[in-house]
């Protein structure tokens, strides 16, 4: 679309949607994994393990890039987020909440790593959702008692870094754990971010990163929140012994990021000006409430239509981070941060021309449905109104996704097997 390009309904939403697949293929590990691998070995064993929705298509990859080295290992994903591999295991399992398989596959990679010698090497791969897919829980804790802290954290609104802080401490894998099983073999972790700031000790709770968090932290995160845990967990948690290791401890020990929601972030911006659009990133890890977030990008969205700034239209607002969604006893319906965010910003905006957006989990999965996310245009409200459609009750009730797939706009693309967290993008024309 060239700079004259007349934005309507029809240029909007393509743009939209391109600018939301550009974010995608830009962290598909089938183009960008390989150039990140560290040189061949050999000498010793390669073993191959990971966790987290891309880890399998990032097995796959690994094995397209090496064909002639020896790779064994285990990598766990999310159920329907397999793909063919030739040397190494996959184990789906369930996300967010862990189950059976979840235990089985963190512990058959504890099994992987174990009995290793300086000469080996050890790859491990790492993916957004690895924290639910690798629960092995500590001696003294079952997966109930993980699941059940797993929900409560999930429904408290904290953020990612406070959920895995706590994650790590009843966990037999996580925090450091998985490397500390593989001394004293080299380890070398390959990750896809999708946390906000990129720390490799919070994407999927750190297997293979010293861990900086401590029992006090947790215990004090638990209390913050409210939560009420099960007498096995408060009993593990009132502990300061057995700690996670610690930064330091673990010197053979390196971590190479292969994408994160910045690079997505960036490719966004390219295509938006091959669109004839002036970008704005406004960052990569814009954290908040969703629907709060909605109404703070709706100002910011409407200073751009009315007094050109900070940048003149046409433009798009660009941004990333994980926000969050405080579950209250209104919940009634179903929804996730992204549908949240745009139902937010619907209302705020309340019908103001020449503004459309989009935001969406580039793993394709908002919330605990298979929707990645969904459209916004100047006249969502209205059609929802023809519909008989209560904005501001849907959002008390958490319904977004019932909301959006009212009007027609959900996006919904199945696994992209990858994940750099949200992607929104916001239209002003």
């Amino acid at each position: 679309m060239p700079r004259d390009t007349p934005w309507n309904d029809m240029t909007a939403r393509s743009a939209l949607r391109a600018l939301f697949d550009t974010a995608v293929a830009a962290a598909d590990p089938r183009t960008v994994l390989a150039r990140h691998l560290p040189p061949k070995p050999v000498s010793g064993r390669c073993i191959v393990v990971g966790g987290g929705k891309s880890a399998a298509v990032m097995a796959a990859a690994l094995e397209d890039a090496w064909p002639d080295v020896v790779l064994e290992g285990t990598v766990v994903t999310r159920y329907g987020h397999a793909v063919p591999t030739r040397r190494i295991e996959v184990i789906e399992a369930s996300h967010p909440v862990p189950d059976a398989n979840s235990e089985r596959g963190a512990l058959r990679l504890l099994e992987r790593v174990r009995g290793l010698t300086k000469d080996d090497l050890v790859i491990a791969l790492m993916s957004g959702g690895a924290s639910a897919l690798l629960a092995a829980p500590v001696a003294g804790l079952t997966l109930l008692d993980k699941q059940a802290i797993n929900r409560a954290l999930l429904a408290c609104g904290a953020n990612i870094t406070e959920m895995n802080a706590v994650r790590k401490h009843l966990s037999a894998i996580k925090g450091g754990r998985l490397a500390a099983a593989a001394a004293p073999a080299r380890v070398v972790t390959l990750a896809i971010s999708d946390v906000p700031g990129d720390d490799p000790a919070v994407i999927g709770s750190g297997p293979t990163v010293p861990d900086a968090t401590t029992f006090a932290e947790a215990r004090a995160l638990i209390a913050r929140y409210g939560i009420v845990p099960s007498p096995a967990v408060a009993a593990r948690l009132a502990r300061d012994d057995d700690e996670t290791p610690k930064p330091g401890s673990l010197p053979r020990v390196e971590f190479r990021m292969i994408a994160t929601p910045m690079m997505a972030l960036d490719a966004m911006a390219a295509k938006a000006r091959t669109l004839g659009l002036t970008p704005l990133i406004l960052g990569d890890a814009l954290e908040g409430e969703a629907s709060q977030m909605g109404t703070v990008m709706a100002g910011i969205a409407r200073s751009v239509r009315t007094h050109g700034q900070p940048l003149r239209a046409p433009a798009v607002l660009l941004s990333g981070g994980e926000t969050t969604v405080t579950m209250t006893g209104k919940a009634t319906g179903r929804g996730g941060r992204n549908t949240t965010f745009l139902l937010g910003l619907a209302i705020a905006l309340d019908g103001a021309p020449g503004i459309w957006a989009t935001s969406g989990d580039t793993d394709g999965i908002d919330g605990m449905d298979e929707i990645a996310g969904a459209l916004l245009t100047p006249d969502t409200l209205s059609r929802a109104g023809a519909k008989g459609l209560d904005a501001r009750a849907m959002l008390a009730g958490h319904d977004s996704h019932g909301f959006f797939e009212a009007v027609g706009d959900l996006i919904v693309t199945g696994p992209t097997l990858t994940n750099v967290n949200d992607i929104r993008a916001i239209l002003i024309a």
